[in-house]
């Protein structure tokens, strides 16, 4: 990136940096370290530099955003403009930039003002497909926000096609370490989310600071606040959390209305019209009708039934005022403060800071429920009674949440909170059985294993293990299955099962037997697969045993033909299958999918028959000692950057591939001798 100077009056304030002015310096890795010399202009210079790092998708999301993707690119989106005109994003993201104060306000103008600049004074380096879009305002920063947040990591338009839970394309890690189970007598947090590696799922690191601001971390693209973040004080990260905020209520019809409580209500009608730019340029309009009832959206219907969605936090619009206030918090208490207004829809939030606190938080919009275990409110909820009807949220002091536990750390891996730490000390039976499940995945039971090990982790030691990609599933069931194997006399299963029984049940580029045994999973069937079933009794020991030995051989035989048959041998190593693959970087990958119980998780998806490429999965990494000064090491893993021509687009990934992280530099001598260009305003 060239040098660019140039100088505008923003105003006078008291300077950051020495001068009057307020400037951006992009350190080698493309990471923006911005100095405001006002809040303002440093909302303005934050949305500069995403815009200058990711303007083609940032306007990209945002015409989605508005509901228009169709009127501005085509057909292909038209789905995605009726799901958010269904969902009331646009019409909602104005009555939310009316709820903000002046304040808050100017804040999101100034971010979509910088975005609205930067394509002003760099018209050439954004695509002219997307400037439709342009200018860009504050009410696009919440629209984006609305469809990202409660659309899409609430209830997303996967899940309400089979109105059941599925598979989150969203997951995390997350540790927070205290001084007493950490070697320097300093606490420690990990943060490790796992996204796709594409579309608004990508995050954004940056610095930002201001006066009464110097906050690290990273922003979800098109965001202007940090979600994963720390200060000279403390930090935090975010899990997705087995939270359930939507309910989907099956509706009884009648005359033209719906039956609740005994009477015939009407639905709320509303007439949508939606313009779809055609192969000639030309626009062609579509007429769409949206019923809501008492409960929200109506998402289906078919003959004598509806559905309809309810999603929490809808009526509360106060989430960037929310996170802007955590990223400032100097102490626990203006944290917590900070996080008890819920204006954060989900996701646990694991702390720690400098004063040595450590603390979970099964954060989010919990309805009060009149009635049903976890497992009820998963399903279609009859929705012809006011009984089942929510109507307001937990308070903050009733969610899940342990402070400074006696064990000394706390770990999340998207399991419910009472396995965040062992001894247990959160007890489930305190709380409503709709709050959470009780259950503890693979990856989370390999989480807290590592933590259990040790009296206690140093630094270089946590980074170590967050590269873990030891296979909890393999070392769970793998020794039945080869014993199996030599009893079965099948000559296939038994060549197999000698290069399973010489694996070292790790996931790194370099393993042979990794692709074996992940076709074998992926071949057996999920149903009654373990002789034992997951028992909260033994959380980090069940499942366990194979419930049919002779049907496992028979699917490692058929498994082990699979792999010969696409490789030529059995012992092909995890990177030869397994690409980490991102623009034109290309390398052997390690890590695994949470499933088989990788701490280090990638997602792979197939390129050809015998190759996949990785698409999701470990994303923003950090991981911060609270010493004095702050010790952090970071990655992006696919780097900083998507515009073309940007040489941050896949840089950091060789760095991923020897399982390393990046020094963070975060004091102006640190950042200006790794200096790659300076932008001042």
């Amino acid at each position: 990136m060239l040098t660019v100077i140039f100088t505008v009056a923003w105003g006078i304030h008291r300077p950051v940096t020495g001068d009057d002015q307020t400037e951006i310096l992009w350190d080698t890795w493309g990471v923006p370290h911005i100095y405001g010399n006002n809040t303002e202009n440093l909302f303005q210079a934050f949305g500069w530099a995403q815009a200058a790092s990711h303007g083609n998708l940032i306007l990209r999301l945002y015409g989605q955003a508005r509901g228009k993707a169709a009127e501005y690119w085509g057909q292909d989106y038209l789905d995605s403009d009726k799901y958010v005109r269904t969902m009331g994003i646009p019409a909602r993201a104005r009555e939310w930039y009316e709820a903000q104060d002046l304040t808050m306000r100017r804040y999101l103008d100034s971010f979509a003002a910088g975005i609205n600049r930067y394509a002003s004074e760099h018209d050439d380096q954004i695509d002219d497909k997307v400037k439709v879009v342009l200018p860009v305002d504050g009410v696009d920063v919440l629209a984006h926000l609305q469809r990202v947040t409660h659309f899409n990591f609430v209830v997303n338009p996967q899940r309400l096609e089979s109105l059941k839970s599925g598979d989150s394309k969203a997951g995390s890690n997350g540790w927070a370490i205290a001084p007493s189970h950490s070697a320097s007598g300093n606490a420690m947090l990990l943060a490790n989310p796992h996204l796709p590696w594409s579309d608004f799922y990508l995050w954004y690191e940056a610095q930002l600071t201001a006066p009464g601001i110097d906050a690290y971390g990273a922003a979800l693209v098109g965001m202007p606040m940090l979600s994963i973040a720390f200060n000279d004080q403390l930090g935090w990260t975010a899990t997705v959390n087995t939270h359930r905020g939507w309910t989907a209520y099956e509706l009884t019809l009648a005359d033209g209305g719906y039956e609740f409580d005994g009477q015939v209500r009407p639905f709320e009608t509303e007439t949508k019209t939606l313009k779809v730019k055609q192969d000639n340029g030309t626009l062609e309009e579509q007429e769409f009708v949206i019923r809501r009832s008492i409960h929200g959206c109506v998402v289906s219907s078919q003959e004598g039934n509806a559905i309809a969605l309810r999603v929490v936090g809808l009526d509360q619009p106060q989430l960037m005022a929310q996170l802007w206030d955590m990223m400032r918090s100097r102490n626990r208490q203006d944290f917590e403060t900070a996080v008890a207004r819920l204006q954060l829809p989900m996701f646990t939030i694991l702390y720690a800071d400098r004063d040595g606190h450590i603390l979970h938080i099964f954060n989010g919009q919990v309805p009060v429920r009149s009635q049903g275990d976890w497992q009820y409110w998963q399903g279609v909820v009859p929705g012809d009674t006011s009984e089942t009807l929510w109507t307001r949220y937990h308070p903050y002091p009733d969610l899940p949440r342990i402070l400074d536990p006696e064990t000394g750390w706390l770990q999340n891996a998207n399991d419910p909170p009472w396995t965040t730490t062992f001894p247990q000390a959160i007890n489930p039976d305190d709380y409503p059985p709709y709050m959470a499940p009780q259950s503890m995945n693979f990856r989370a039971q390999r989480s807290a294993k590592m933590l259990m090990g040790e009296n206690s982790i140093s630094f270089e030691e946590m980074i170590a293990r967050k590269f873990s990609s030891r296979l909890e599933l393999a070392d769970r069931i793998l020794d039945d299955l080869i014993a199996a194997t030599r009893q079965s006399g099948d000559e296939l299963a038994n060549e197999a099962a000698n290069v399973l029984a010489n694996w070292d049940r790790q996931a790194n580029a370099d393993s042979r037997g990794t692709v074996l045994f992940a076709t074998w999973v992926q071949l057996m069937p999920n149903t009654n697969q373990f002789a034992t079933g997951w028992n909260p009794q033994s959380p980090l020991t069940t499942p366990d045993s194979l419930a049919d030995p002779v049907a496992a051989v028979e699917v490692l035989a058929e498994a082990a033909a699979r792999v010969k048959a696409g490789y030529g041998r059995l012992d092909v190593p995890w990177g030869e299958r397994a690409r980490l693959k991102y623009g034109d970087v290309d390398l052997p990958g390690s890590g695994a999918s949470g499933q088989l119980g990788s701490f280090q998780v990638i997602d792979f998806a197939p390129m050809d028959e015998t190759t996949f490429k990785s698409v999701a999965g470990d994303s923003y990494i950090a991981a911060i000692e609270f010493s004095d000064p702050i010790k952090a090491r970071v990655l992006t893993v696919y780097g900083n950057a998507t515009q073309p021509g940007s040489g941050h687009i896949g840089d950091q990934l060789p760095l991923y591939a020897q399982k390393e992280l990046r020094s963070v530099w975060r004091t102006r001598q640190d950042i200006e001798a790794n200096l790659e260009s300076r932008t001042v305003f």
